[in-house]
């Protein structure tokens, strides 16, 4: 029975608000700022690239934790398991009246490295290619997004792994609508611009 305390801890440690923490050095709630998202992205833009980094890391580590502790206790089920709590964890924040807090790419990287690293590179290197050529980090979201959900099934993973590939990519795109309709009126943020 102690084995499925795993997946409370794997629940809140995508729960961990990195970049609030974060934030605080600076005396900076990245609540109030930016795109107001608990976020890696909306900490590079207010943080800076040190502090940044620093959240992408944490972010990273709890997804990739939680996946692996789940995956050490029951298998694949058990990571897809354990890491789609974790990006529950990020995303609607208890500590935060679970409001939209995050939007799951980051640990979903974390995620997707313990689990399946083949399609991690495939995403990551679609990600980077359109940041890199557009600027639009929700772009290359949803773009890698889309790539794990198709991959999962060009590399023939287990069944475990289609359904987190299938379902973590509609939550990361569907935390991604608002992006959406600023990319399809052409007033998203692009990287490297600050917003206030």
């Amino acid at each position: 029975m102690l084995r499925y305390l795993i997946f409370i801890l794997a629940y809140f440690l995508g729960a961990i608000p990195f970049a609030y923490f974060a934030g605080l050095l600076k005396g900076i709630d990245v609540r109030r700022h930016g795109s107001g998202n608990v976020g890696t992205t909306n900490a590079f833009r207010l943080l800076g690239v040190k502090l940044g980094i620093a959240v992408l890391f944490g972010d990273f580590m709890k997804g990739a934790s939680a996946a692996a502790l789940g995956y050490w206790a029951f298998g694949a089920w058990g990571g897809i398991a354990g890491g789609l709590l974790a990006m529950a964890g990020h995303s609607w924040n208890p500590f935060f009246a679970f409001r939209p807090s995050g939007k799951g790419v980051a640990a979903g990287f974390g995620i997707i490295t313990v689990l399946m690293p083949k399609v991690m590179l495939l995403a990551v290197g679609l990600f980077i290619l359109v940041v890199w050529a557009t600027r639009y980090v929700s772009l290359g979201s949803i773009v890698a997004a889309l790539t794990v959900a198709i991959s999962v099934f060009l590399f023939r993973e287990p069944l475990a792994y289609r359904i987190f590939g299938l379902v973590g990519a509609s939550i990361v795109i569907a935390l991604h609508r608002s992006n959406i309709k600023r990319l399809l009126h052409g007033t998203e943020n692009k990287f490297g611009n600050k917003k206030s």
